[in-house]
């Protein structure tokens, strides 16, 4: 799922609400790790008004579930995972949200059951970009970094890929498009662009 577009809608819309508004450029920097941003506190600074974070979180996730509850998974993402697992590949999911956040969403999707494993932001210490998630990802499927191809829509994600010395096939979303990816192996508009049939031979 595009969550993070979701999210960026949402928290815009309460932003105008508090007559202000939240640059991407900010929110792009979150994207995909854990730097500490808090948007109530970010909210306050620009406002110079107190925000409660309790009520200013509640209006967040009310709203943002309302959005998400339903949604399909992105165009092309199922149809992708079943062919790995049709082909015998081994399908892992590395996270820096937590394990609450990543199983709700899979399994609203109903895709829960198709990963083997799951690494999110409780197993390690610090999250993309550092490789921990990557890594200890392929350790639990049981394969080297250098067998495993990740598909990414963050900066933050695919330095991590790198990092831990896998291929990269970067999909980005509307609020990570306008922004310079580094090392990368692939770039795709959509998951729906290609099969793995096709694309693994090229990588």
């Amino acid at each position: 799922m595009d969550t993070e577009t979701r999210q960026f809608d949402v928290l815009q819309e309460l932003f105008i609400e508090y007559g202000t508004d939240l640059p991407l450029e900010v929110w792009q920097q979150e994207i995909g790790t854990s730097t500490g941003f808090t948007p109530a506190d970010y909210l306050a600074s620009r406002t110079g008004k107190m925000v409660q974070q309790d009520m200013f979180l509640e209006q967040f996730k009310e709203r943002f579930l309302d959005r998400v509850n339903g949604e399909p998974a992105l165009p092309g993402a199922e149809a992708r995972i079943r062919e790995a697992r049709d082909r015998g590949l081994a399908v892992g999911l590395a996270s820096s949200s937590d394990l609450d956040w990543v199983s709700m969403h899979l399994k609203n999707l109903g895709l829960f059951d198709y990963f083997s494993c799951i690494r999110t932001s409780d197993d390690v210490e610090d999250v993309k970009p550092d490789p921990a998630l990557y890594e200890q990802t392929a350790a639990c499927l049981g394969v080297r970094p250098e067998e495993c191809v990740v598909f990414e829509d963050s900066v933050n994600g695919a330095l991590a890929a790198e990092r831990a010395g896998m291929r990269c096939v970067i999909v980005p979303n509307k609020v990570t498009e306008t922004l310079a990816f580094g090392h990368h192996d692939r770039r795709l508009d959509s998951l729906e662009d290609t099969t793995l049939d096709a694309l693994l031979p090229s990588l």
